[in-house]
């Protein structure tokens, strides 16, 4: 059931949105040769926690860390550890911010140092798919429009996203129907309403969909051992438009 929000909530979303849009910025900067992947994590929650929030993801399904870390060949999912990032790598970081009992969501790809131009594209495709989403966003429309331009702007570019994971909506609960794929037929799906709040998420492979998970049953990576890229807001429809809420200069 697609839960739709009232201002009162729009405004509590608003709150934790602004916090992770902070807490990104911070950890994008931080993010650098020689620091450990459980560095990054204590980062994000000791500045998350600073601003009066609380950590989306600690705990969350029995999640051990505040953020997904994911390196290099790794998608989604990843637990933070004591890998220590390096000159060339891709590191996705995704994470969320409770405030007074609501949910933020956002994940970003950042190319370490010296990384190639594939790498770079990679990069800008997991970006520019969310956007190419964002902007299929009309009131009226379905959400499967929403994943008929995500896909075919992937399918473009000469890339691939995995089947089983997706974008979703967020409320009181990290992940609320609708479900948004990263793919899909246009008008299909629910409607789009005034008063949803969705996370768009486009994730980004470069051979084939196939993914797989690691031991550690949450890591999910490319086969291939290939990097891969990851891109995600919180994004608010009202008034007839839609709104990035979990902050975009990133």
């Amino acid at each position: 059931m697609i839960i739709i929000k009232n201002q009162f909530e729009i405004q509590k979303i608003k709150k934790a949105c602004s916090i992770l849009a902070e807490v990104k910025t911070i950890l994008w900067d931080f993010i650098r040769p020689g620091v450990s992947l459980k560095e990054i994590d204590s980062v994000a929650f000791k500045e998350i926690v600073k601003r009066g929030g609380k950590p989306a993801f600690l705990g969350q399904y029995g999640f051990p860390g505040t953020c997904c870390i994911s390196v290099n060949e790794e998608l989604i999912h990843g637990i933070p550890s004591d890998y220590i990032v390096k000159d060339g790598d891709i590191v996705k970081i995704d994470t969320g911010v409770i405030w007074e009992g609501y949910y933020s969501d956002s994940a970003f790809t950042k190319g370490v140092g010296n990384i190639s131009a594939k790498d770079k594209e990679l990069i800008q495709v997991a970006k520019d798919a969310f956007y190419a989403g964002f902007n299929a966003i009309k009131v009226g429309k379905r959400i499967g429009d929403i994943s008929n331009a995500i896909g075919n702007l992937i399918r473009k570019r000469g890339y691939f996203t995995p089947d089983e994971y997706t974008g979703h909506g967020i409320g009181r609960n990290l992940h609320e129907d609708p479900y948004v794929y990263n793919d899909g037929l246009a008008n299909t799906g629910a409607i789009i309403r005034n008063g949803m709040v969705i996370c768009i998420e486009p994730m980004i492979l470069q051979k084939s969909k196939n993914v797989l998970v690691k031991d550690d049953d949450w890591t999910v990576y490319d086969p291939f051992k290939l990097n891969t890229a990851h891109y995600e807001q919180t994004v608010l429809i009202d008034n007839d438009q839609a709104y990035i809420l979990s902050g975009d200069n990133i």
